[in-house]
């Protein structure tokens, strides 16, 4: 035995992730290789916020990502995964600004622009690129040397190109249209920085005085009161019988009795909504906004960039307009106008930043009229991208067709300045370009930034670009990247945006290299066990780098994949962190082993697995694991190819645990003499496959065990070479190989019985179907052994007042006295009872076109397997029935 390859006691999972993070970095592992003959493999990593840490979406997000990527290493391909940061406009701002309130008590506009950016950019390069750090420590396998930052020198000339690019073209205008806007941080806000937020509010009805007869009223209900003044029209369904012959008619303004307004039909209005009547404020609300348009109405602003009654709004002028909401409601009462307020549950829009309600605000901004949205449609509806779910197609396809042109400038002073300059003495006559004026002196520039999606949705263009050298431009190499993996919540304001992009930018190309992706792989949301968000407002998100610390980022990494399935939100539930950390000491354990009776072949390649097995050696043990293991490889690459990871991981888990550790090692022990090179060819393949799901400890044994030449990640993978290697060595013996699963298959089930009936070592007795009697007979001693029975008796009639198990090769009883007698019958028409269920659920899936379309094909062929197995074990228990 050699001691040096003897594993420790435990996996000290700290130490071998720092270990092997450093041994990575150190030897260049991931950087992408210029030159290279190697077919190229591209990702993006979504940029995470500069303000941000690690949280369980980025956890789940780029530990997809990583799965692909060391998974396509693993295939031989060249990867470049590129990360990258955001550098988040508004949330960077505002952080920055309660630093400098905090600690110096000066505003922004006090320190000024210049010193205030300062001061962002230093606390950038302090704290900005804290989650890379962290996202080490996960293991993820990045080119760390083609980071890309949306502020760069490069990225900020393509912003801004793009910018004078599309205002030349027509798409970028200046207009006044409603926005949302934060009083706090007062300025327009994307609908993605809007947080709906259910509110306890007040529905308040109001009577408006009919201007031909004051002694006759129409109630309206609404939630805001405040913008009254700002009121230009009274609205109903022109359906409504209730109000049909008072559409045309006008009514008084409850606080200024010489301005009337129309009451007027729209079919905008719902008829069930408090009494059907609304009042209108085109200016402050996005509904009334779009009447307003319709009818033509007048747009009468009350409510200030502070969120403050203008002197429109006189006599509440100067008032914050929650404070003007009870005095409108007072000052209406007085007038006998209020009919009733009460209570009203409903959500209401919230600055993410500011955690104040957002005025719908009309004002003056800098707007971009979506290019290419035909060609975008395209792109799904002739399968130029595919969506993984499929079903997003819809969500993007319906998005396109109702789409509102972007609101793109921000009131802020981090970020991408717009790069427009006003003439001082003709403030009309604009300078649009990516270089200032020549006389400088003559002209003002835009105070305003670009929304930081303006700069993310360049995000293919940008990373490729800005690594291009003049020898190797990426653009023209990895364009189209082969998969985005992101969020389905940003699917619309990052996802639809860099399609759109990407196709206008790239005009001189074929539309089937304007495609930023070939693939779209949306998660879930993470959520907990209540199903609320994970959030670090609600207390209810752990921090990631502590599960890392406390499960090792293997464990978390198995756990999370393991309970993240295909396009449905997830919910978090820390025993699958443990339960992952738990698979990684039974790996590690199964390996220490496997050092501890016989040191490890040094093997170097594939073949020198092949010449170590001989044939003539085998047990048909030994062939029918290694016939398992080429079934686990087929199941493993055709979940790969479905992105379908959650049934992937708990295949291999299910193979390494109950296959080999459960069965052949048992097995092993029992009767057999060991067979190394089998077990090695065995742990060599299941490390490589599961090295994508848990790199730290793969690595480590990789190396330990001497499995191969180089790092894990430089081997060869051999998918086809090994099944074709293992038909051919197994091709004789096929019948016999299927014998030992059905034994297999039988030993796990009678340990169930075992442990259902809480009985240590039992006498089972069982009555076989006559297919199974010769080899189980055979066998009898070996399955007393693995199952831990006191005895194993085949009798020919069932055994009455005992507990019953029917399995597809016959019938097996446990005696117990305190059973009824009369129990064994009921139990076989229970079982037939919900056997019968079984079969009629698995039929109607496979009858269901709807599944059949959708459901990956492992998942079809899996309920046709249960579906075959259960039609078995009711024939058995019809027959036992008689």
């Amino acid at each position: 035995m050699n001691e040096q390859r003897c594993l420790g006691k435990s996996y000290l999972h700290d130490s071998i992730q720092n270990k092997w993070n450093q041994r990575w970095q150190k030897e260049h592992c991931f950087e992408f290789k210029a030159g290279s003959s190697q077919p190229t493999f591209t990702v993006l990593m979504p940029p995470p916020n500069i303000t941000g840490i690690l949280q369980m979406g980025h956890m789940l997000n780029d530990t997809l990502q990583d799965i692909l990527c060391r998974w396509e290493r693993l295939q031989g391909k060249n990867v470049l995964w590129i990360p990258g940061t955001d550098h988040s406009g508004i949330a960077t701002q505002t952080k920055v600004e309660k630093i400098l309130k905090a600690e110096s008590g000066v505003t922004r506009q006090q320190l000024g622009r210049t010193a205030f950016l300062e001061r962002v950019e230093q606390w950038r390069n302090k704290y900005g690129t804290i989650i890379f750090e962290q996202l080490k420590t996960l293991g993820v396998s990045c080119d760390w040397t083609k980071e890309t930052y949306t502020l760069d020198p490069e990225y900020r000339k393509l912003v801004q190109s793009t910018f004078v690019k599309l205002y030349e073209r027509g798409y970028i205008y200046k207009g006044k249209r409603l926005v949302n806007w934060c009083p706090v941080s007062q300025t327009a806000l994307s609908d993605e920085e809007v947080l709906m937020k259910p509110t306890e509010g007040k529905l308040y009805t109001i009577r408006y005085a009919l201007v031909e007869h004051p002694d006759r009223f129409i109630e309206i209900a609404t939630t805001r009161p405040e913008t009254i003044m700002g009121d230009t029209a009274i609205a109903v369904h022109p359906d409504d019988p209730r109000y049909t012959k008072l559409i045309g008619h006008y009514v008084r303004c409850p606080f200024d009795a010489q301005r009337t307004i129309p009451i007027i039909g729209d079919a905008a209005v719902e008829q069930d909504f408090g009494t059907g009547a609304l009042k209108i404020t085109p200016a402050h609300d996005p509904t009334d906004f779009e009447v307003g348009k319709r009818h033509q109405l007048p747009f009468i602003e009350v409510i200030d960039a502070s969120g403050h009654i203008n002197q429109q709004g006189a006599p509440f002028e100067g008032m914050d307009r929650m404070e003007a909401r009870q005095a409108v409601v007072d000052a209406l009462r007085e007038k006998g106008l209020l009919v009733k307020e009460e209570a009203y549950h409903h959500s209401v829009g919230y600055s993410e930043r500011a955690n104040v309600p957002i005025e719908p605000r009309l004002s003056k901004q800098w707007f971009l009229r979506y290019p290419k949205t035909e060609e975008a449609k395209k792109l799904a509806t002739q399968s130029l991208i595919q969506f993984i779910p499929e079903h997003w197609i819809k969500t993007y396809l319906h998005w396109l067709d109702n789409l509102q042109d972007w609101c793109i400038s921000r009131q802020l002073w981090w970020g991408h300045r717009i790069p427009v300059w006003y003439n001082k003495q003709e403030p009309t006559r604009l300078h649009v370009s990516v270089t200032p004026p020549s006389d400088p002196d003559n002209w003002i520039q835009d105070p305003d930034v670009l929304d930081t999606w303006f700069s993310s949705w360049l995000w293919p263009i940008g990373t490729l670009k800005c690594h291009s050298t003049a020898t190797m431009d990426l653009l023209k190499l990895a364009l189209p990247t082969d998969i985005l993996v992101s969020g389905s919540d940003i699917l619309f304001f990052w996802i639809t945006r860099m399609l759109i992009a990407t196709l206008e930018l790239l005009e001189d190309r074929p539309i089937e290299q304007r495609i930023p992706f070939k693939k779209i792989y949306l998660t879930g949301i993470v959520r907990d066990s209540l199903g609320r968000k994970m959030s670090k407002s609600l207390g209810n998100s752990p921090d990631p780098v502590d599960l890392i610390h406390k499960y090792g980022a293997d464990g978390v990494r198995i756990g999370l994949i393991s309970i993240a399935p295909q396009g449905l939100d997830i919910r978090f539930d820390e025993q699958a962190l443990i339960q992952g950390r738990n698979f990684c000491t039974k790996l590690w354990n199964a390996c220490r082993y496997r050092t501890l009776q016989s040191a490890c072949g040094c093997y170097n390649t594939l073949d020198d697995y092949f010449t170590a097995i001989s044939a003539k050696d085998l047990s048909l043990y030994d062939r029918h694991l290694l016939h398992q293991l080429s079934k686990l490889i087929k199941a493993h690459v055709a979940y790969f190819q479905q992105c379908a990871f959650t049934p992937a991981i708990k295949a291999l888990q299910q193979g390494f645990r109950d296959l080999f550790c459960d069965w052949y090692l048992e097995v092993q022990k029992q009767q057999l003499a060991p067979n190394f090179p089998v077990q090695d060819l065995f742990l060599r393949q299941t490390l490589l496959l599961l090295h994508p799901y848990a790199p730290y400890i793969t690595e480590e044994l990789w190396e330990q065990l001497h499995l191969g030449e180089g790092l894990i990640h430089t081997a060869e993978l051999g998918l086809e070479r090994i099944e074709q290697w293992i038909q051919t060595l197994n091709a004789p013996h096929t019948q016999a190989i299927d014998s030992i699963e059905c034994l297999r298959q039988l030993v796990g089930e009678l340990r169930s019985f075992k442990s259902e009936q809480n009985v240590q070592s039992p006498v089972i007795y069982g009555i076989l179907n006559e297919h199974y009697a010769s080899l189980y007979q055979q066998q009898q001693a070996l399955i007393i052994k693995l199952v831990g029975l006191k005895d194993l008796q085949w009798i020919s009639k069932p055994l009455r007042g005992a507990a019953q198990k029917v399995l597809t090769s016959g019938s097996f009883f446990i005696e117990s006295n305190t059973v009824n007698e009369s129990l064994n019958t009921e139990q076989i028409q229970q079982a037939i009872a919900t056997l019968t269920q079984h079969i009629q659920t698995a039929n109607q899936k496979l009858n269901n076109q709807q599944f059949l379309a959708h459901a990956p094909k492992a998942v079809i062929d899996g309920v046709q397997r249960q579906l075959d197995e259960n039609r078995k074990k009711l024939e058995t228990l019809q027959k036992l029935l008689g």
